[in-house]
């Protein structure tokens, strides 16, 4: 939502000022500029980014303008849910876990936090990396380097979409050029005409510039940041998780671990101390784990 706002405001800053300096909207509609833009912009983008990329480019950019961005309630659902899984493991053994975790949308932990079941990355995180645990006798230093292969293999992989989407941002002032250059090509074939007419030429040659570096500055570049910041925090939740099973794995108790992951989100979704042990409380009397 926020990014459909923030777009608004700039095409709306763009268009106004424009027209308050008296200019006339007709003369920026140049379709031959927005086909030689984008056709060529997207077409790079194709050649650039193997399909996989450009499908995840498609799908990260729905979350942006319809998504409903990740807060402290997030964060907060996460704790709750591994708080459940680590008492559960505490007073039954991790053996009482391979239930939740094969099956997770049958398991009443992650059904009851519905956040976290439909948040796949973390889901996966928490279910493949707690049947390792199971599987294997691993010392914590051990586990932990396996949490952080996962974490860097899920970051390499999840920073392509946002890298190309700059890249292709980065290209758009140039191609704005190419089509402000084809439009010089054509008002040298005008020279014969009245002055209006080469200037009327020149000013949708012009156009081509102005969209390139608007699509750049204004558009593409800003939605590849936004997009990688969404990354980012994804990368920050697996990483909470981390924190929470390799305190556990150190023999720390259910509270101690969350603890340690609590500390492990950024501090503006951070709840506090008391507000945490407050909520821990609610779940025991919810029936929580």
């Amino acid at each position: 939502m926020f990014a459909i706002i923030g777009l608004v405001v700039v095409m709306g800053s763009v268009i106004g000022g424009y027209m308050f300096a008296g200019g006339n909207l007709h003369v920026l509609w140049q379709p031959a500029e927005v086909i030689i833009i984008m056709g060529s912009g997207i077409g790079s983008l194709i050649v650039a980014s193997p399909m996989k990329v450009n499908v995840a480019i498609g799908k990260n950019l729905m979350t942006v303008f319809l998504g409903k961005p990740k807060g402290k309630k997030d964060y907060t659902d996460i704790l709750l849910v591994l708080f459940d899984l680590l008492s559960l493991a505490r007073r039954e053994g991790v053996i009482a876990l391979e239930a939740h975790v094969n099956k997770p949308d049958g398991s009443t932990i992650f059904t009851n936090r519905p956040s976290v079941l439909k948040n796949h990355h973390v889901l996966d995180f928490i279910c493949d990396n707690f049947k390792a645990y199971t599987a294997a006798s691993m010392e914590p230093h051990e586990f932990e380097a396996l949490m952080d292969i996962d974490i860097d293999a899920h970051h390499e992989d999840a920073v392509q979409a946002p890298t190309n989407l700059n890249r292709l941002a980065d290209a758009f002032p140039a191609l704005g050029i190419v089509a402000a250059v084809m439009g010089v090509v054509l008002t040298m074939g005008k020279l014969s005409e009245p002055p209006e007419v080469l200037g009327h030429s020149i000013g949708a040659a012009l156009v081509g510039t102005f969209l390139g570096v608007l699509l750049s500055y204004g558009i593409a570049g800003p939605l590849a940041a936004i997009m990688a910041t969404m990354m980012q925090e994804t990368s920050t939740q697996l990483n909470v998780v981390k924190a929470a099973m390799n305190a556990f794995a150190m023999g720390w108790p259910p509270a101690m671990a969350l603890e340690s992951a609590r500390r492990a989100i950024p501090s503006h979704d951070r709840p506090g101390f008391d507000e945490l042990e407050q909520m821990l409380r609610e779940s025991k009397k919810g029936g929580g784990a």
